[in-house]
Formats: C-alpha cells, sequence, structure tokens
C-alpha cells in the first residue's frame, strides 16, 4: 500500500514537471521568460522548453495591431466654437521587452 502512495506522488510529480517545463505559446503573441526574477528571454511562437520552478512565464503579450479609442477631448476654436474630436488610436507592440519592463501600461500611454 505504502508502494502505490509513492508510486503515485512520484507519478504527480513528474506530470507537474513535465507541464511546467513545455509551454506553447500561440501565433500573434509573444512571452517573456524571466529566471529567478530576471530578464531571460523572449518566446515566440510556438513550442517551447523552460526550466521547471526557476523559470517563469509572464503573461502572453498580443503583436497583433490593437485598436484603442481615444476619449473625445474639447477642443476651442478660433471662433470660440466648442468641438470635440473623435479619436481611434491603431498601435502594435514590436518589442515584447520593452512592454514589459519600460513601460507599467503601455496600452494607457499610448492613448494619453
Amino acid at each position: 500500500m505504502v508502494a502505490l502512495i509513492v508510486i503515485l506522488v512520484v507519478a504527480v510529480l513528474v506530470l507537474v514537471t513535465l507541464a511546467r517545463t513545455i509551454r506553447i505559446v500561440p501565433q500573434a503573441r509573444a512571452g517573456v521568460i524571466e529566471r529567478l526574477g530576471r530578464y531571460n528571454r523572449t518566446l515566440t511562437p510556438g513550442l517551447a522548453i523552460v526550466v521547471p520552478f526557476i523559470d517563469r512565464l509572464r503573461p502572453l503579450i498580443d503583436l497583433r495591431e490593437q485598436v484603442v479609442l481615444v476619449p473625445a477631448p474639447a477642443v476651442i476654436t478660433e471662433d470660440n466654437l466648442v468641438v470635440n474630436i473623435d479619436t481611434v488610436l491603431y498601435f502594435q507592440v514590436t518589442d515584447p521587452k520593452a512592454a514589459t519592463y519600460e513601460i507599467a501600461n503601455y496600452i494607457q500611454a499610448s492613448s494619453s
């Protein structure tokens, strides 16, 4: 009975380690890997192998073009008319490392 419990515990540990080792990054996304809290590398789409319990995959970053609706500011013209301007902003992340570490919220920063 004890041998069966030990085998089950070892099997669960092997499955958890295997699940944390293999990462799949979907198309048009990128993943930033931190090793012990420091930037290590950027994962491109596809299958990737990471060191379990040492490497950590940050949330995936969308590399597709994104649309942000900017709130309409009130603008006063030369003849004292108040006009609201509707603005739509298109942007695309080209450097996942910079989008992760160099700014707190790149979506908010691009629309303000």
